[in-house]
């Protein structure tokens, strides 16, 4: 059983910079893919990024594209979201997720762990 915790939402000013950690515990695979969704009020879950665990290329929403990006540090079994520029529409509850071994999925049903969110406010 895998579980996940997310950590560093808050509130912050359009313009400004939040880091959101994941800390992973229990087995992982290197073919495993963990990902970031968000889901604001009123509105379904939406994809913000993915990362193979072991290796690979990140992949992100055309939405935060030049502004988030995706990592992970195998030592401290954490995979971050570093989110830059922050918009008022980024405002959501952030969610760090595990799929195994199905490539770099995008759709939440393809994902089998879930953290519990963390909430990110950005004022305008």
């Amino acid at each position: 059983q895998v579980q996940l915790v997310e950590s560093g939402g808050g509130l912050v000013q359009a313009g400004g910079s939040l880091r959101l950690s994941c800390v992973v515990s229990g087995r992982t695979f290197s073919s495993d893919a963990m990902g970031w969704f968000r889901q604001a009020p009123g509105k379904e879950r939406e994809f913000v990024a993915a990362i193979r665990w072991s290796a690979g290329s990140p992949y992100l929403a055309d939405s935060v594209k030049g502004r988030f990006t995706i990592s992970r540090n195998h030592a401290k079994n954490t995979v971050y979201l570093q989110m830059n520029r922050l918009e008022p529409e980024d405002t959501a509850v952030y969610y760090c997720a595990l799929a195994r071994g199905v490539g770099i999925p995008t759709t939440p049903k393809t994902y089998n762990s879930w953290g519990q969110g963390t909430q990110v406010t950005v004022s305008s």
